[in-house]
């Protein structure tokens, strides 16, 4: 086996606004195996200001290990030795899964024989009041049944306001809404912020408080009127302590990145303690490009899944890399 990697630059249509900033731009590296005459390519794709290691050189990390040969063997230890850097982790357990299959496609799944797709949610990106209306309504008009806003960074009774208009024109059994706080809201207002809120029938909110406040947010998921889904909380995580961390807050629901976590290895993990406390999850992808994003549908598609996903950030770029999948109707769709 030989590994090499190069760098690109995926420039984004525009702005990707989140509660902590806003992303122009993202550098990610793909890494191709060469193994028995085949290569398979798979992504790293960190974010530089969430992931653990998004200010971290990973050409200059991975460098010592491209262009000599490995064996199954080395290639483990490589895996071992990424533990620190999880992005890089996660593109290299695909590569991993990949040559083990002797496929790129390394699921064999309803969606990756293309007889069935994943549903997800439509995506409503940071922006003001009004452009977040249109395209929450434009979402709807287009199929999705689930429409997720991101809140926490405009000022919250317009929040509000935005989302009683959009309960109004859609009631809860033909919409579902989510939103993502990012971790934005203090501690010390969450609960009444949760309670406003809830009158707009919200399925769920992600990570409503910032990491590490353990005590708040055990209490959130304990007394809050909507359902509270740790994201941020998950990452960093040593694989020894997930069980315990779930145990301590008990959330309602997880949101898996496998990116961010350090691959598919990594959040089957975490499934396998979420369901010992009947905590349900679902998976999004953290701005990865088109071949990230399609691994992470093929890993998906390998579960019972029987909620929407966040998976439709393929079309977020100028220029993407090949493209695997399409959305549908509010469906992704393997091609």
């Amino acid at each position: 086996m030989l590994l090499t990697a190069d760098k690109h630059v995926l420039e984004f249509i525009k702005p990707a606004k989140t509660s902590r900033g806003s992303y122009a731009q993202k550098e990610v590296v793909l890494l191709h195996l060469f193994c028995d005459n085949k290569e398979y390519v798979s992504e790293v794709a960190p974010l530089v200001d969430l992931s653990v290691d998004g200010h971290v050189d990973l050409m200059a990390v991975v460098k010592p290990f491209l262009g000599i040969e490995l064996n199954e063997a080395s290639f483990l230890d490589l895996l071992s030795f990424c533990e620190s850097y999880p992005s890089l982790r996660f593109g290299l357990y695909a590569l991993w899964r990949k040559q083990q299959a002797k496929s790129d496609i390394w699921v064999n799944s309803s969606f990756t024989r293309k007889e069935a797709a994943i549903e997800i949610n439509g995506l409503v990106w940071m922006n003001d009041i009004e452009s977040m209306l249109e395209e929450a309504d434009k979402k709807v008009s287009e199929g999705f049944k689930c429409i997720k806003f991101k809140v926490g960074a405009l000022d919250f009774d317009a929040e509000c306001r935005m989302l009683e208009t959009f309960r109004k024109k859609h009631n809860p059994f033909s919409v579902e809404i989510r939103i993502d706080a990012n971790g934005a809201f203090p501690e010390y207002a969450a609960m009444s912020l949760l309670k406003d809120l809830s009158r707009f029938d919200i399925h769920s909110i992600e990570q409503p408080i910032a990491v590490g406040k353990y005590e708040d947010m055990q209490k959130l998921c304990r007394e809050s009127k909507i359902k509270i889904a740790l994201d941020e909380e998950l990452i960093g995580i040593k694989p020894n302590e997930v069980g315990k961390l779930l145990n301590l807050i008990k959330p309602q629901f997880i949101i898996l990145k496998p990116t961010l976590l350090g691959g598919f290895d990594r959040c089957d993990l975490w499934i396998r303690e979420a369901s010992r406390l009947d905590i349900a999850w679902w998976s999004t992808s953290a701005l990865e490009g088109n071949i990230g994003l399609f691994d992470i549908a093929q890993w998906v598609s390998s579960y019972n899944i029987n909620m929407p996903q966040g998976l439709g950030t393929g079309s977020l770029f100028v220029k993407n890399f090949p493209q695997n999948t399409r959305v549908d109707s509010g469906y992704l769709y393997r091609l």
